[in-house]
C-alpha cells in the first residue's frame, strides 16, 4: 500500500551577512539585560528581538543569531521564540506594516470589509507587499481590542471601530505620508459602548464637567500664631 506525504514549501530569503546591533542599540539592549538579575537574562530575549527588529525591518537568523550571542542562549531557543510570536517578522515587510484582526470579535462587527478595504488600496493579498515596497498585508488572530471592533493595527498604531470608508481614508493618508488620529474612528471614548454610555452617567456627566472646568486657585492659609496669610 502506497502513501503519500505532503511536503510544505518553504520560503527562501536573502538575509544579510552579518547583523549587529548599532552602538546606540546595544546600549539600549544592555539596559534591558540590566534590569534581570543574574541568570535570568535570557528573559529579555523579547525585548531584544523586537529590538534587533526595530532596527532592521524583521529579524534575519543572524539578528536572531546576535540576540542568542547577547544572553548566551542557544540559537535554537531563540529561534524558537520568534517562530511562535507574529509580532515578529521572519521575512522583510513594508514600509508600513497592515495587520487587519479577523477572529471572532472583528469577524462579527465587519471584519471582511476592513479586508476588502486594504485590499482595493493596496492591490495585494494577506502576506504580500506591495511592489514599491510600501506597505505589507497580513491577518492577524487578535490585536486586544476586541471591545472596538473591527480594529486595525498599522505598525504600533491600532484604529478601531473601523468601517470600508474609514478603513480605506486611513490607509489612503498613510500611504500619502500623512498622520491620521489613531484610535477609535467614531470619536468613542476608552471602550464605552459603541451608543454611548448606558450606566453612571451623572458621573461620566461630572467627570466630563470636572475636565472641562478652568483649575481651582491656589488657597492661603493663616499661620496659627502670625495670624497672617501664608502661601
Amino acid at each position: 500500500m502506497s502513501e503519500t506525504y505532503h511536503v510544505e514549501t518553504i520560503e527562501t530569503v536573502e538575509t544579510p551577512e552579518t547583523f549587529a546591533f548599532t552602538a546606540e542599540n546595544r546600549k539600549r539592549a544592555e539596559a534591558v539585560i540590566a534590569k534581570y538579575p543574574a541568570g535570568r537574562q535570557r528573559s529579555a530575549v523579547m525585548p531584544l528581538l523586537d529590538l534587533a527588529q526595530r532596527q532592521a525591518g524583521w529579524l534575519s537568523r543572524d539578528a536572531m543569531d546576535c540576540v542568542a550571542g547577547m544572553l548566551g542562549m542557544p540559537p535554537i531557543k531563540v529561534y524558537e521564540v520568534a517562530t511562535f510570536y507574529t509580532m515578529y517578522n521572519l521575512k522583510p515587510v513594508g514600509r508600513l506594516h497592515v495587520q487587519i484582526c479577523t477572529n471572532i470579535s472583528c469577524w462579527l462587527r465587519g471584519a471582511p470589509e476592513i479586508v476588502r478595504a486594504a485590499k482595493d488600496v493596496l492591490g495585494v493579498a494577506f502576506g504580500e507587499t506591495t511592489a514599491d515596497g510600501a506597505a505589507t498585508l497580513s491577518e492577524v488572530e487578535c490585536l486586544g481590542a476586541c471591545a472596538n471592533a473591527p480594529v486595525m493595527q498599522v505598525n504600533d498604531d491600532l484604529y478601531e471601530d473601523l468601517t470600508y470608508d474609514t478603513a480605506k481614508a486611513v490607509l489612503e493618508a498613510l500611504l500619502k505620508g500623512e498622520a491620521p488620529p489613531f484610535g477609535s474612528q467614531t470619536g468613542r471614548r476608552g471602550s464605552c459602548p459603541c451608543k454611548g454610555a448606558t450606566t453612571l452617567k451623572e458621573l461620566a456627566g461630572e467627570h466630563a464637567a470636572a475636565e472641562s472646568a478652568p483649575a481651582p486657585k491656589a488657597k492661603t492659609a493663616k499661620s496659627a500664631k502670625a495670624g497672617k496669610e501664608t502661601s
